[in-house]
């Protein structure tokens, strides 16, 4: 059985989203994998956080002769286990993670605002102590 690694499609419509998987080189683009070793996202803004790769087992896909595709082969070589761009990728996901963070308290805010114009709540009531026997 001959192996190809080579993306799946996913998404929807003008929203594409791909897997990088391990696959026989007889099924077709989206069929049945054999493993699935990474994403691929091209709509995430930082291009260096496109590709998320599992280098460990890429590399023993290829131990093995399973051939990349052309598009996954250039993923590889710049996010493979010793890609070129795997600095630049760190730095892109730290970017994305901290804007991700920015973005959070604003939008939590116009919603903490409501909940302080309502009147406090009444004391709970404390609770009955049943009689004591005698």
């Amino acid at each position: 059985m001959t192996v190809r690694i080579r993306m799946k499609k996913l998404g929807r419509k003008h929203r594409p989203f791909y897997r990088v998987c391990a696959m026989d080189i007889r099924t077709p683009r989206d069929g049945r994998i054999l493993e699935e070793l990474g994403t691929y996202d091209p709509m995430v803004p930082e291009t260096d956080a496109r590709a998320m790769l599992k280098a460990d087992r890429i590399r023993h896909w290829l131990s093995v002769g399973a051939q990349p595709s052309d598009k996954v082969r250039v993923l590889i070589e710049k996010y493979g286990p010793q890609g070129t761009h795997l600095e630049e990728q760190r730095l892109a996901l730290a970017r994305l993670a901290q804007g991700r963070r920015r973005a959070i308290p604003q939008a939590a805010s116009p919603a903490a605002e409501p909940a302080a114009e309502t009147p406090p709540a009444e004391p709970p009531a404390e609770p009955e102590t049943p009689p004591a026997e005698a």
